[in-house]
């Protein structure tokens, strides 16, 4: 039986999707792909499904099987034993709970990231102390000063994407209200996240805009979420919404196009790039 993973990595995801199309490509069905390894149905459509780790004794069998190259065959294997290696968040698996794994995969390998933020600033974009402080008010539903410490460590690690050669494009959108309540009774802490934010709305590969009270209601008051598009073309755009036990992760079309004709509308609305930073700094000077 395949290996089980607590969450796959977008690489896995990736070779998945390609070996159901090399499948279907080949004209097979998963029960016909399954007496080839002599396992049951259900292990082909975990891994096809990101579900499992892709043990490559059984991906050498299916890529013959499905006709493919020797060549193609070979780069395929290698790319799938580097998407078995697990990813550097693993370390963290003490507080991160599974479904937020695939979460920080996604975030790591995306080249454009959308957020819509009703509540808080988003974590790429958060202080140490800031995070420290919305994670003190048990929005993780755990207490302990160990935990915290934990979910500030990895919150901090996250952001060093944003530190790489070629970064991904961040786009958020945070609602008002981000700037207008404190997390804590400390104003320094808010001051120094509005300076964390002013500084990150000068680098060209972060956009901030702010929805303001004055715009009115929008389509995505809803729930924050987050739009991933990535630069490989087996991988489609994915949303990524969470709520308070769990999160979804969607891509199919429909909904996808749903998420981005919302985030559409709300940048429509919201404040330009050049007025959120007049927001911030006057926001700044209220603490």
């Amino acid at each position: 039986m395949s290996e089980r993973r607590a969450a796959p990595t977008v690489g896995q995801v990736v070779l998945g999707k390609r070996l159901q199309e090399l499948r279907e490509k080949a004209g097979l069905k998963r029960e016909e792909a399954a007496l080839v390894l002599r396992v049951a149905p259900a292990t082909v459509r975990r891994m096809e499904m990101a579900e499992v780790a892709l043990k490559i004794p059984y991906v050498q069998v299916l890529l013959e099987t499905y006709g493919v190259a020797p060549g193609e065959a070979a780069a395929f294997v290698a790319l799938a034993e580097d998407a078995n290696r697990p990813g550097w968040w693993q370390r963290y698996h003490d507080v991160l709970p599974d479904w937020f794994s695939m979460y920080v995969s996604l975030e790591g390998a995306a080249r454009l990231i959308r957020s819509y933020e009703p509540h808080f600033v988003p974590g790429l974009l958060q202080t140490e102390d800031y995070a420290r402080a919305v994670l003190d008010a048990g929005t993780i539903g755990q207490t302990g000063p160990d935990t915290v410490e934990r979910h500030v460590s990895l919150r901090l690690e996250r952001q060093r994407l944003l530190e790489r050669e070629i970064p991904p494009h961040l786009w958020v959108i945070m609602d008002e209200t981000v700037l207008a309540r404190p997390v804590c009774s400390r104003a320094e802490v808010m001051r120094g996240q509005l300076d964390r934010l002013l500084e990150a709305a000068e680098h060209d590969r972060i956009t901030l805009q702010v929805a303001e009270f004055a715009s009115g209601p929008h389509p995505g008051t809803y729930a924050p979420f987050s739009l991933f598009r990535f630069a490989e073309p087996e991988l489609p755009d994915m949303v990524f919404t969470e709520y308070l036990t769990g999160a979804l992760y969607l891509d199919s079309r429909r909904e996808v196009s749903a998420h981005l004709e919302v985030l559409d509308h709300v940048t429509a609305h919201a404040a330009s790039a050049q007025r959120t930073r007049k927001i911030l700094r006057e926001y700044r000077e209220r603490y």
